[in-house]
């Protein structure tokens, strides 16, 4: 079968996209070190763990070595930012949110980019919402995913052989989203929100789309009113 590393894996959507992956491809399953990793391995055979921080460059540099060939590379794993203005965010934050969510993707891709081509492989970046719009209180956490679709946008435009999707998912209903709800002082109502079943089937989708076909883009919005 095909090999898909899938960061973030541990819980939430990335955990998600591990399972809807599973049926048709080997599994990498990147996260910090854990129970909810080992777990998730388990679960399916012959998967394997790459327990990392991701903004470690050198020891990822070291877990990622021996890969050779690599059909899928999914960016599941991301952070909120603090739900600050501008004029409240420190330095630190933005260098905390931007070194995650783009500068550890890259990295992490250009030390793949020599299995991928082996493939003609698939990278996915789990994008958001937040990648096409900005609302206040949101930008460094918007600068950082306008930043990730930009690097999606090159990496198509200098590696023809790979296929490079990005998908932007509203807001999906995730502990993540459950502290950010709280942090804005709302009820939470998982109805209102994207389940992360849809979101991994959504990369599933574009995954498995034939070949002949480069799915580019990909945007998920919760409807008006569902059933949880």
């Amino acid at each position: 079968m095909p090999t898909a590393l899938i960061t973030g894996a541990s819980r939430g959507v990335g955990a998600e996209i591990a399972k809807a992956l599973a049926p048709t491809h080997d599994l990498i399953l990147g996260g910090r070190g854990s129970a909810e990793l080992d777990a998730l391995a388990l679960a399916f055979d012959g998967a394997v763990t790459l327990p990392v921080d991701l903004t470690d460059y050198d020891a990822v540099a070291t877990a990622v070595e021996t890969i050779t060939s690599l059909d899928v590379l999914v960016h599941s794993a991301g952070v909120a930012s603090s739900l600050e203005s501008v004029a409240d965010t420190p330095p630190e934050e933005w260098r905390h949110v931007l070194d995650i969510n783009v500068v550890a993707a890259a990295e992490l891709t250009r030390l793949l980019l020599p299995a991928l081509r082996a493939a003609d492989g698939h990278i996915v970046f789990l994008n958001s919402g937040a990648g096409m719009n900005v609302r206040p209180n949101w930008t460094p956490y918007a600068a950082s995913k306008f930043a990730l679709r930009a690097l999606a946008d090159g990496i198509r435009a200098e590696e023809p052989s790979l296929r490079v999707t990005s998908i932007f998912p509203g807001r999906i209903d995730t502990d993540m989203q459950r502290d950010i709800v709280a942090r804005e002082g709302g009820d939470y109502d998982p109805a209102k929100y994207l389940r992360p079943e849809t979101v991994a089937a959504a990369v599933a989708a574009a995954v498995t789309t034939p070949a002949d076909a480069h799915p580019t883009e990909v945007v998920l919005r919760p409807r008006a009113s569902r059933r949880v």
